[in-house]
């Protein structure tokens, strides 16, 4: 359905489950995955000094909250702007990629639930706070929830595409994609411009080009 929140690579269970621990979700590790294998920007690494940032699973905190104070950090300020979003557009999917409207927290929250697990053993966890997945990306544009993320990934067609050449380039040559190959992949991106950057288009003139065969 054209309002349904799934739909596309970003929602896949696969992908939402392999960005979280098990346990919480994290905006970071999302935001990375989203950067990284969506966008082909490498965010640089965290400065030792610097702790990872750890869900409260009390429920004390929102992981909003938690991320601000990160960001109050000007060595993290930077990176942070364009992580962030991201993972936000994705923080209504729990660690299995199931669609959520709150947390789940193990100290407070609006209502108890108890019962026990398939193993046999009792649990209990209490409805945390609402879930916000709205955010800003580091250009500007406001969105509120996922829908409206992707509405303006897709703003950014050629990005994505000149990500998904340099991927598909490294799978099929087991080469990676150097300085002196940007004209053709400029090359391959003009050609396929027409058909929307098609995937099958996209493999077509790759395989075609001087760059697959000198590989």
């Amino acid at each position: 359905p054209s309002q349904s929140p799934y739909g596309g690579i970003l929602t896949q269970a696969s992908v939402l489950k392999v960005t979280a621990n098990g346990t919480v979700t994290s905006p970071v590790l999302r935001g990375v995955y989203v950067l990284e294998r969506l966008l082909g920007y490498h965010p640089s690494p965290p400065p030792p000094s610097v702790p990872a940032v750890e869900p409260d699973i009390r429920g004390a905190k929102t992981i909003r909250e938690l991320l601000a104070k990160h960001r109050e950090d000007p060595s993290c300020a930077s990176c942070h702007a364009k992580i962030d979003p991201p993972g936000f557009a994705l923080e209504s999917f729990d660690v299995m990629g199931r669609w959520r409207d709150n947390y789940r927290s193990l100290g407070e929250g609006s209502k108890r639930i108890a019962g026990l697990g398939r193993s046999g053993n009792e649990f209990v966890h209490y409805i945390g706070s609402e879930v916000d997945s709205s955010g800003r990306m580091y250009k500007g544009e406001a969105f509120d929830g996922i829908n409206e993320f992707k509405k303006l990934l897709l703003q950014d067609r050629e990005v994505i595409a000149r990500n998904l050449v340099h991927q598909l380039i490294v799978y099929a040559t087991g080469a990676p994609v150097a300085f002196s190959d940007r004209d053709e992949v400029t090359a391959i991106l003009n050609q396929t411009k027409s058909s929307d950057y098609g995937v099958r288009s996209i493999i077509y003139a790759i395989v075609e080009s001087p760059l697959f065969v000198r590989k």
